[in-house]
């Protein structure tokens, strides 16, 4: 069983007198920041000029500056560009400013794992990984909740790296609902695994399979649409509020009966040896060398498999289909309306505080 930190096992105070640079403005670097900042942390930002997140972080009201500017003025730096980027980042702007004594810290254990960043032996290297994007912890942080995280210690040069760590995932708002205590290498590669196996490579290569089988069977693939794609998410959400049986509580007898019964015949043994392949690339790193080479060559595969997908008859469908369902849309206007909502009220706060 994993150790659970809460609340009263992090001391913010550890942050007190520290600035902490958040290097990448995007959905996780701007949830982080804001958090931090209104945990009472001095937070820098270092995001480029010329797009989106750099304005948004003006907007939200801090000064951008450079990943090398950020490191040379911070006692911690939490680096939040993407996997593929870490490693640039990191040798062009960071390294070069790190002294002695300073954290690195990591919301994904990918660089560190395959040596993308190798930092070096007198600064600690740390991990907080919430378990839900940037947005969900800043809105579940406005309600006086948190988002469960991991937390992980790499390299503990000072002897307080734990400590540090602690504090990092209080002032996100993560110890309000429990940080399990793991490492870079667990987390990376069941982090990789799900998304590959089951998340995002299984999951939608099921539905295509399911709206494909479907359609070339002769039904409308209007139909297959709803059935294999649409109606996803009603069991989804059941999952995820109540786990498997929990979902099964509110599905039909029939629909319990197809998914003991028949849900083995699809995912079945051969389905899991590929599973344990994937694993298998995943822990030697094969995996990973082949996304840093395919990413270093331009991504040509990764875009002409995106295209093809762009393409299928499902997405075409989709399109047509969800312009019937404008509550889809208005769900997405309601959720941002309630976030500019919270981060005003969070702006005229801190406005009196400054008073």
């Amino acid at each position: 069983m994993a150790r659970i930190y809460y609340d009263k096992d992090a001391d913010l105070s550890v942050l007190r007198g520290k600035t902490v640079a958040v290097i990448g403005y995007g959905i996780q670097g701007r949830g982080q920041a804001l958090n931090l900042r209104d945990s009472g942390v001095s937070v820098l930002v270092a995001q480029r000029p010329g797009g989106p997140n750099y304005d948004i972080a003006k907007q939200d009201g801090f000064k951008p500056v450079s990943a090398a500017e950020a490191t040379q003025r911070a006692d911690v730096v939490i680096l939040l560009a993407q996997d593929t980027l870490q490693k640039q980042i990191y040798r062009e702007s960071i390294e070069p400013h790190l002294r002695p004594g300073m954290a690195l810290g990591f919301s994904h254990g990918f660089a560190i794992l395959y040596g993308l960043v190798t930092p070096p032996n007198d600064v600690d290297v740390i991990m907080v990984a919430p378990k839900g994007p940037g947005s969900l912890l800043r809105s579940q942080y406005l309600e006086g909740k948190g988002v469960p995280a991991l937390l992980a210690v790499h390299q503990d040069s000072t002897g307080r790296a734990k400590r540090l760590a602690l504090a990092w995932a209080k002032g996100i708002g993560a110890t309000r609902a429990g940080v399990l205590e793991t490492t870079f290498k667990e987390e990376t590669e069941t982090d990789n695994f799900g998304e590959q196996a089951v998340l995002c490579g299984g999951v939608s290569a099921l539905i295509k399979a399911g709206f494909e089988t479907l359609v070339e069977a002769g039904y409308q693939p209007e139909l297959a649409y709803f059935e294999c794609l649409h109606e996803l998410k009603l069991i989804t959400d059941m999952i995820w509020a109540g786990g498997i049986q929990g979902m099964r509580k509110r599905v039909s007898d029939t629909a319990k009966w197809g998914d003991i019964s028949c849900g083995p015949r699809v995912v079945d043994a051969r389905v899991k040896e590929s599973m344990r392949q994937l694993l298998r690339e995943i822990q030697s790193g094969e995996f990973a060398r082949r996304w840093i080479a395919e990413h270093e060559a331009g991504r040509p595969t990764f875009t002409k498999l995106m295209q093809q997908d762009d393409a299928h008859q499902i997405e075409q469908v989709g399109a047509r289909l969800r312009a019937m369902m404008p509550w889809i849309s208005d769900s997405r206007s309601r959720k941002s309306e309630v976030g500019s909502r919270r981060k005003a009220q969070t702006a005229r706060k801190r406005s009196r505080v400054a008073k």
